[in-house]
């Protein structure tokens, strides 16, 4: 499948490299992009002994729907900077009501693009975002790293294959990119588990006349998401492709894991499927 609709998630601060990374992807694929703005509702702390003023409530209220529009305009800048056209929705996030509108927005889109959360500029539930898009979008999703290039680079792909579905998904929702690159990597990561074998995926993306090379990383005990990064810079990837989640969102949680250590410290741009 083409990737001709892409969404982004604007962010409300700074350079906004997720916006620009889309936008300047958009042109090189002739793609639609829609930015989407977030106006988040003001929260209030549960510690909270005393009923929070109204008139703070409407001042933070107002304040969020201004950071969403100036996100807005700085979008459409990027856009005519960039040479292509793209429409801007502001999404309402109600406080306590869930992710669904943004959700909603991403659903028909072929790829979704969201930066990393920077500390510089934190914004509230961005890594609750991620796993909505990623669990209930039924989106690939790119997460464009905070540091480096805005640009994404096709022309280097690494695969982090442990032969589960959503890695044989991100495989499929990759397909577009990896038909653009010059080399391809499959990346074993032996994390004490039989590994997967790589020579059917190998197979199966020479099918789609994709050439590619199979490496093993050691064991890296329990920094699986050290190892997938270390291996990426090593093999001078452009993008990550690798599945979300294998194991519930609770269990990554408490005991850690390859999903949950890729949302922190990324050194190049993530594509994700779960």
């Amino acid at each position: 499948m083409d990737i001709k609709d892409i969404s982004v998630v604007v962010d409300l601060a700074g350079d906004r490299r997720a916006a620009r990374a889309a936008a300047d992807l958009a042109k090189r694929l002739d793609a639609h992009l829609t930015g989407l703005s977030l106006a988040y509702d003001p929260i209030v702390p549960g510690y909270a002994v005393a009923p929070v003023p109204a008139d703070f409530m409407i001042s933070a209220r107002n304040q969020a729907l201004k950071e969403a529009e100036t996100a807005i305009d700085a979008f459409h800048k990027i856009a005519a900077e960039t040479g292509i056209d793209g429409e801007a929705h502001l999404v309402d996030v109600m406080a306590g009501g869930g992710l669904d509108g943004i959700v909603h927005e991403v659903r028909l889109a072929d790829l979704v693009v969201i930066g990393e959360d920077d500390p510089d500029h934190p914004e509230p539930v961005r890594e609750a975002l991620i796993e909505a898009v990623l669990f209930n979008a039924g989106a690939p999703l790119l997460i464009v790293p905070r540091q480096g290039k805005t640009t994404i680079d096709p022309s280097r792909i690494m695969i982090a294959w442990d032969g589960t579905i959503t890695a044989s998904r991100a495989v499929r929702a990759a397909m577009p990119f990896l038909k653009m690159a010059r080399h391809v990597e499959v990346v074993l990561v032996d994390d004490g588990k039989k590994l997967p074998t790589g020579e059917r995926l190998c197979g199966h993306l020479l099918r789609h006349g994709i050439e590619s090379s199979i490496r093993k990383v050691p064991n890296p005990g329990k920094d699986v998401a050290k190892a997938i990064r270390q291996a990426a810079i090593d093999a001078d990837a452009g993008i990550i492709v690798m599945g979300a989640y294998g194991h519930s969102r609770l269990l990554e949680w408490i005991l850690g894991g390859a999903t949950r250590g890729m949302l922190t410290g990324l050194a190049l741009p993530v594509l994700m499927t779960h």
